[in-house]
């Protein structure tokens, strides 16, 4: 049996690795692209060792610390070593720059910055030497890839009793304005790891992996469900499917996945040898970020002999809401994100803020201990949140009968067309479904006659020469049984959608400006 294990009672995240150090010391949790492991009495150990070293450079409870790592055993032990003194951990993604980096700095206050140096041909600590010179700061870079400070463990003051603190501040992407940091406590992320510990059901024999970034909020949700559960997985710094499958097999890994775009590229590698599973050890695909076109599940189930595609549903500021299970049924994994995680409370609001009834769409809105304690800045805070206390997503979707969550897209993402209401999500879904599509947004256009105008743009398949013509598109969605009204009226065809380079996210906010005014 997998899941959550009920002998651990942790208050902080430090208390999770040191309770599953005595109960698995000598099990492994984390591999690398260079085959080291760590055993969990190792992580703590090793934490404990770094975090000495770090209090003897000035580092304390609750003193603000930015990293911005690639995901390696260093990171992580580095992290939990922050875990251990209580401080207050900024992790910022690896593809910010000068401005962001600068921002996230002046935001949390940080006296110290972590960085691998030059990495991947970025040269990281002359982002912060931009932003000490631009904003009058005074903060200390330190290098650490492949060395982190040591010291004695005796050394250490008492570990962190409290896990309602905020301890972790973690900065949503902007795309017109500058980023927002998110406040978490150790305990949200503890129950977000616990929720989606409970849902995949993943125990010891099992082996995960980690191929986005450690400093996206999924990191900590995952290394949480990792000690919950007391499995390893498998680290890789910059994801690519081909190294990545080898990997998988060399360990044995049975969960793999990131987001629908993960998905599409394992499915891509997989119809290369369409004879045998691309994995043999692997159980399901699951990851988040992104809506999943229900076709996906069953592809992965039946072409990569395994549950399928088990997807879920988080955001930055609750990092697990609901979450699909492979004990769900086809249909559940096909259509819905799974049910609330274990201590997630959804509710869907009309606009007039009344609770919606099973199968009434509405904006998604969520209680519970992994919802983050607001923003850095008051304002944003008192917008998130509403007069009861609900977290209002923007995310409009519906909750069914059997308790599953439906999501139809985002409040912003709705195109108005002559005052008609259509989600996009529903239109993709469709035209995923063609075999001249291998990927595809829609998004509404400005139109001086019907408000927007609805745009699908339609990525080819990998290998693939052939075009979907506009026809072939109407033709197509007709046939689905899609009214007249939803059918797009414009049709772009590219090489490729541009995506985030963490969970592969379509940036669809590009495409807008890149067709708006043609």
């Amino acid at each position: 049996m997998g899941g959550w294990d009920d002998r651990l009672a942790p208050a902080t995240i430090w208390d999770l690795v040191d309770e599953r150090a005595r109960l698995s010391g000598d099990a492994t949790v984390l591999i690398d692209e260079l085959d080291r492991t760590l055993s969990f009495a190792e992580l703590r150990d090793r934490a404990e060792t770094v975090a000495a070293g770090l209090y003897a450079m000035g580092i304390g409870p609750g003193t603000p610390v930015t990293w911005q790592l690639p995901t390696r055993i260093e990171t992580i032990v580095l992290s939990m070593a922050l875990a251990r003194l209580g401080a207050v951990q900024n992790p910022i993604l690896h593809l910010y720059r000068e401005r962001e980096v600068g921002f996230c700095l002046r935001q949390t206050g940080s006296a110290w910055y972590f960085h691998p140096g030059v990495w991947k041909g970025t040269d990281y600590a002359k982002f912060c030497a931009a932003a000490c010179a631009e904003h009058g700061l005074t903060v200390t870079a330190v290098a650490a890839y492949d060395d982190l400070p040591i010291g004695d463990p005796a050394t250490l003051p008492s570990p962190p009793s409290r896990g309602d603190e905020v301890r972790w501040i973690y900065s949503t992407s902007g795309t017109t304005s500058e980023p927002k940091g998110v406040r978490h406590s150790d305990q949200a992320l503890i129950s977000g790891g616990r929720g989606l510990a409970i849902a995949l059901d993943l125990g010891p024999d099992d082996v995960g992996s980690m191929v986005f970034p450690f400093s996206h909020i999924a990191g900590p949700d995952y290394l949480c469900m990792m000690l919950g559960g007391g499995f390893p997985a498998i680290l890789m710094e910059a994801f690519a499917p081909g190294p990545a499958i080898e990997l998988f097999n060399r360990h044995g890994a049975t969960m793999a996945g990131g987001g629908p775009a993960f998905y599409q590229l394992y499915l891509a590698e997989q119809r290369k040898q369409p004879d045998a599973p691309l994995i043999a050890t692997l159980k399901m695909l699951s990851g988040g970020g992104a809506p999943m076109p229900p076709e996906v599940f069953n592809e992965v189930r039946v072409e990569m002999s395994c549950r399928g595609a088990v997807h879920g549903y988080g955001m930055t500021e609750i990092p697990m809401i609901a979450q699909g299970s492979p004990h769900d049924t086809d249909e559940q994994l096909m259509y819905t994100v799974g049910k609330p995680v274990t201590g997630a409370v959804v509710r869907i609001a009309r606009p007039d803020g009344s609770s919606a009834e099973a199968g009434e769409n509405g904006e998604v809105r969520v209680q519970g201990p992994m919802v983050c304690q607001g923003y850095t800045d008051a304002e944003a805070t008192a917008a998130a949140f509403d007069a009861e206390g609900w977290f209002c997503t923007g995310d409009v979707g519906h909750l069914r009968a059997d308790g599953h969550l439906v999501l139809t897209g985002r409040i912003k993402d709705i195109i108005i067309r002559k005052g008609e209401n259509i989600a996009a999500s529903e239109i993709e879904a469709l035209l995923y479904t063609h075999p001249k599509v291998g990927d595809v947004a829609v998004i509404g256009l400005p139109d001086r006659e019907r408000g927007e105008l609805v745009c699908a743009v339609v990525e080819s398949p990998a290998g693939s020469a052939e075009r979907l013509t506009f026809d072939e598109m109407v033709a197509h969605l007709q046939a689905a049984g899609l009214m007249t009204r939803k059918i797009p009226e414009r049709l772009e065809v590219v090489d490729a959608l541009p995506r985030n380079e963490t969970l592969r996210k379509v940036l669809k906010y590009q495409l807008r400006d890149r067709f708006g005014g043609a």
